[in-house]
């Protein structure tokens, strides 16, 4: 998931400019798809086709008969390939409907991050007043309870809206295939995601530049978190909240969480970039911070993904040992780590690499 712009390229941070966009003339000679060089990453098991085109037609079939887009975003529809990145992702899913509860989640997310969110989609996104936006987008997850009265107006005011509706009946259909402590979890998980939306926002209101370690902290809230808090669920048993909650297994949760998210920086920094040229993602942060150039600055993004990685590889494994449960949980983090990358190094519908290499 992309998320919004950010700075400017001529604002400062302790007196220091922050570098331009990259020329992006070069991006014809681009790679045009294939793991990042240098990147660590284990293989993902193939995607079934068959079962990416079902998974797709069902989504589809939801998303059109809840109203959720109009008909102009079939194409964008296409390209970001809902159905293969949860095949991906899921490797172990129980079965069709858990992967498909997972791709109505994925796609709710992307309409509440597009239509809130992003100003440069042109679809009514906007930093100013997000808060606002995103309380209601909480409500629709963690329902209001009040007099008979203001609960139908809140009701009435869910439905009436394609984010909220989005989140709602994705919510609900999860909470079929789900425990209730399960639900609970994703509830939160996508609380800390709407907090980690209004720190870029509010960021790039006051057009702070953050330290990296600042950016890095942003972006363990805004980040994939939600999509790795249903992989049990999807899975079809559950992580005992127990469990769940030790720190060692929070910690590895988040590590994975924050590999996937510096991935999706590098990956969709040309297209970023090329679209919005003041948008702030990981290499810009080092490149202003480190004094450098955009190229030495991604290169150096790449290290902190394969420090991250190599952090929740190893923590992952000694969990592993001390328990089939955790095994089973860390191999599904994985698994959904390595889906990832594969989708987006190959999707190239949406993502060419910078030519760094």
């Amino acid at each position: 998931m992309e998320h919004t712009s950010m700075n400017s390229p001529s604002s400062t941070a302790a007196g220091i400019p922050l570098p331009g966009p990259p020329n992006l003339a070069r991006s014809i000679r681009a790679r045009r798809s294939g793991a990042i060089p240098g990147l660590r990453y284990r293989p993902a098991a193939p995607a079934d086709p068959e079962k990416v085109a079902e998974i797709d037609r069902r989504l589809e079939a939801w998303a059109r008969g809840l109203d959720l887009f109009p008909a102009e975003w079939s194409g964008d529809f296409g390209q970001f390939q809902f159905g293969r990145a949860v095949v991906l992702q899921h490797p172990a899913a129980a079965d069709l409907e858990r992967l498909t509860v997972a791709g109505k989640l994925l796609l709710a997310e992307n309409i509440v991050d597009s239509c809130y969110c992003e100003e440069d989609e042109g679809r009514g996104g906007a930093r100013r007043g997000l808060g606002g936006r995103l309380i209601m987008a909480q409500s629709a997850l963690d329902p209001f309870h009040a007099t008979p009265e203001t609960e139908q107006e809140w009701r009435d005011g869910v439905q009436a809206d394609g984010p909220l509706r989005s989140y709602h009946w994705a919510m609900k259909d999860y909470a079929v295939v789900a425990t209730p402590s399960q639900t609970d979890r994703l509830v939160h998980d996508l609380a800390r995601l709407h907090l980690g939306y209004l720190a870029e926002a509010s960021w790039s209101e006051t057009r702070h530049v953050p330290r990296v370690w600042q950016y890095l902290v942003m972006r363990q809230f805004n980040n994939f978190r939600p999509c790795l808090s249903i992989v049990d669920a999807v899975d079809g048993y559950e992580l005992p909240e127990a469990l769940y909650a030790r720190p060692e297994v929070q910690r590895i949760t988040v590590l994975a969480c924050n590999a996937t998210t510096i991935v999706n920086d590098l990956y969709s920094f040309t297209k970023e970039l090329a679209s919005d040229p003041d948008h702030l993602n990981l290499p810009q942060v080092v490149a202003a911070n480190d004094r450098c150039g955009l190229k030495a600055a991604y290169l150096r993004s790449v290290d902190i993904h394969n420090e991250v990685m190599d952090a929740f590889e190893t923590e992952a494994a000694v969990l592993s040992a001390t328990s089939p449960l955790l095994e089973r949980y860390a191999r599904g983090l994985a698994d959904w780590v390595a889906g990832n990358h594969e989708w987006h190094a190959t999707n190239t519908h949406r993502y060419r690499l910078p030519d760094y290499w």
